[in-house]
């Protein structure tokens, strides 16, 4: 029986194994990807500072220090259930069980999905989809694409694409229905713009962030956003444009927009096509939480985590005994917070394991001021009031308690 088993070899998991393994705590790390690394590897871009933050480097700085710590890190390992037991947990995987005494949950997040007509056709894509399939396998997802959803995990990915040499025509809505409500509505949109506002070349997103803050400011910026939109590297950004449905017979050949009102609603007789071949649908994360339900552990809906979160401490740990999660599991931020939180989650254990609280207080707090530092310099943030839905499950994690 190992001390800790953690599923999930992305950023947040990574941390917490070379934090166990640094107590010389007993550490087994599966993952299903062929390789570790998680979100990480897809990612590519350049930090308001102008640094730029190369997930493939920051995944290897993560893998080489947790190999030299002899850190047993298994790939292509898929869990289907896990039971709580007397001693701890059993761990059902493709590759055999396992049993360990704590168990950290680091799944991450999984994609939402904004149906439009057409979206079966082979050519329509994820976002996530399309990051991966460049960066990390570097397969040409198309010739000419355009993205349908405006916030900031595409705007973030359309960059990449760019880099890697991928047309994009521009970033436009999806068009307004019952599952796609929020994405395509223009002032909903907007707030997302701002989050990203000082990331962008252009000095109509820069400066309109600065008023657009408010109700009133939002609204007045939907209202004269530029017809042809605004460009944020080269490619038009979308909010008073909806892609109505996607065409082709075999495969994507193009796509039909039309403007929309304030609101979100089409404006009659103003739909063109946009000839393409791919289309990349952004509809938003939420956090990929299965595996704790799965354990029943309890959960809470927190809009500004990005979904339902199981409920857990500012130490990463669940009502269940033994129980710790961290990443995007817990809520919807970067992979600088995950990997924060990784840390904290594997100090976390290694208290409870050592069974001496006094001489881990320094390290915990540290590792919790380094997680709030993190968070608040995160030059991107996916949900507003992130602090707010942090509070809000720490306080659900108290009454549990109670």
């Amino acid at each position: 029986m190992s001390d800790v088993v953690i599923i999930g070899a992305g950023p947040a998991g990574l941390a917490a194994a070379i934090s166990c393994r640094q107590w010389n705590l007993d550490v087994t790390v599966i993952d299903e990807f062929p390789k570790p690394g998680g979100r990480l590897l897809g990612q590519l871009h350049q930090e308001p500072d102008g640094q730029w933050w190369n997930g493939i480097e920051e995944t290897k700085k993560l893998l080489d220090h947790a190999t030299s710590l002899y850190t047993d890190i298994q790939c292509g390992v898929s869990c289907y259930n896990i039971e709580k037991t007397e001693n701890g947990f059993t761990v059902h995987t493709n590759k055999g069980t396992f049993h360990t005494k704590n168990l950290l949950i680091a799944t991450g997040a999984a994609e939402s999905a904004a149906p439009i007509p057409g979206w079966t056709l082979p050519g329509v894509m994820s976002i996530g989809a399309a990051q991966v399939m460049t960066n990390v396998h570097r397969v040409r997802v198309g010739n000419k694409g355009i993205v349908a959803g405006v916030n900031v995990l595409s705007a973030a990915i359309a960059r990449e694409l760019q880099l890697a040499g991928v047309e994009l025509h521009s970033m436009a809505l999806p068009a307004k229905n019952a599952v796609t409500k929020e994405h395509g509505d223009p002032q909903s949109v907007m707030d997302g713009l701002i989050r990203i506002a000082h990331l962008a070349p252009s000095a109509f997103l820069r400066f309109g962030s600065k008023f657009a803050k408010s109700t009133w400011g939002r609204n007045m910026a939907v209202k004269f956003y530029p017809k042809r939109g605004v460009k944020m590297w080269g490619m038009p950004i979308h909010v008073r444009k909806a892609i109505v449905s996607i065409n082709g017979t075999e495969k994507v050949e193009s796509v039909t927009i039309c403007d929309v009102k304030p609101n979100g609603e089409p404006i009659p007789k103003s739909e063109k096509t946009v000839d393409v071949d791919f289309v990349c649908i952004a509809g938003g994360l939420y956090p990929l939480a299965e595996l704790a339900a799965v354990i029943g552990c309890p959960f809470q809906y927190v809009e500004e985590l990005g979904g339902h979160v199981p409920i857990h401490n500012e130490q990463m740990k669940t009502p269940v005994d033994g129980l710790f999660v961290a990443g995007n599991i817990t809520g919807i931020e970067s992979s600088k917070v995950a990997m924060a939180q990784g840390e904290l989650a594997g100090l976390s254990i290694v208290q409870q394991m050592i069974r001496d609280s006094t001489s881990m207080d320094e390290q915990m707090r540290a590792a919790r001021n380094k997680v709030n530092t993190v968070r608040e310099n995160a030059s991107i943030q996916f949900h507003p009031n992130i602090a707010e839905g942090r509070e809000k499950i720490v306080s659900a994690f108290s009454k549990q308690q109670a």
